[in-house]
């Protein structure tokens, strides 16, 4: 896999994991569990492993996080049980975990990082999956 700094080196940390400020290096839709795993398994598949960075929360409610491009997530309707992090607008500031690229990032680590080919995860493959 060609890995990639591609949403800028201040976005992912060089170890473990760091919080970062959504609308800025990326957009992100949550989603919780079981469904967010499944829509990680099949959109990586249809993707031919490519599908963009997709984070995973390995405790607590298993939450799975599609990072998109910046002001991306407010351009399109959502289905229900998905949450959207990022673009003007929004009245609260969220932080989403990013884990580094290697090492010990428990309790986050990458369902799909990013590459060249894909530094985001697109929308509108996203959304069909869902």
């Amino acid at each position: 896999m060609n890995r990639a700094v591609s949403a800028g080196p201040r976005a992912i940390p060089a170890s473990g994991h760091q919080l970062r400020l959504t609308g800025v290096h990326f957009d992100a839709v949550r989603i919780e569990g079981v469904r967010g795993e499944r829509v990680a398994a099949r959109l990586i598949e249809d993707a031919d492993g490519d599908a963009g960075p997709v984070v995973c929360e390995a405790a607590g409610f298993r939450w799975m996080y599609f990072l998109l491009a910046p002001r991306e997530v407010r351009r399109h309707n959502w289905p229900l049980g998905v949450q959207q992090f990022g673009g003007r607008g929004t009245r609260s500031v969220t932080y989403i975990g990013i884990p580094a690229l290697d090492g010990n990032t428990w309790p986050l680590r990458w369902s799909s990082e990013p590459t060249v080919t894909a530094p985001f995860v697109e929308a509108g493959r996203l959304l069909a999956v869902l």
